[in-house]
């Protein structure tokens, strides 16, 4: 089985977290949700509270084939400013493990310095952020292990590509139809 951390930072866009974890966790795939804020406790965008299963200084990342980083704003902001995300996100790439982000996010990806020569997708009026990318305006891109997403009404459709990647096609359209999204 598959297991992905998502990294969670106070401002994230709860709907862009916690719809990849439901989402992860519906099709089989284990997902720690990972607080960058040194409690586990995190604040959403829209006053929604949650608590997390790990913060990011006890997790073992050779256990993870993965990484997600969801957007918001403020959220946004905690990752990038937080190296040992940005460490992570290079690691992982390096590695060839999935790397993940949506909506503002993957700003995250390019002040990490991942994006070079890749295509990605983001938030209308982020694409600066994307250093060094082709960025294109799909819901979803995926450029070899580097998936990315536009923002909050593409959370589902980035769940699934999610799927697809760590399963295959037909668990992200078995998924789908379970959800009645497609």
């Amino acid at each position: 089985m598959s297991k992905l951390c998502i990294f969670m930072a106070d401002g994230v866009e709860e709907i862009e977290g916690l719809t990849v974890v439901d989402l992860a966790r519906r099709a089989g795939i284990d997902i720690d949700m990972v607080s960058i804020m040194g409690k586990k406790m995190i604040d959403g965008s829209h006053g929604i509270r949650f608590e997390t299963d790990a913060l990011i200084e006890d997790i073992k990342p050779e256990e993870y084939d993965g990484l997600v980083c969801p957007g918001g704003v403020r959220g946004t902001q905690n990752l990038k400013a937080d190296e040992r995300v940005a460490a992570l996100i290079r690691e992982f790439c390096a590695a060839g493990k999935l790397v993940s982000a949506i909506c503002a996010a993957p700003t995250v990806l390019g002040a990490a310095g991942v994006l070079e020569g890749k295509k990605a997708t983001c938030y209308p009026g982020c694409e600066d952020g994307l250093t060094g990318a082709d960025a294109l305006t799909d819901k979803v891109v995926r450029d070899g292990n580097i998936i990315t997403s536009r923002g909050m009404g593409t959370a589902v459709d980035f769940g699934l590509a999610i799927i697809e990647y760590l399963m295959d096609s037909k668990a992200a359209d078995d998924m789908a139809k379970k959800i009645v999204f497609k």
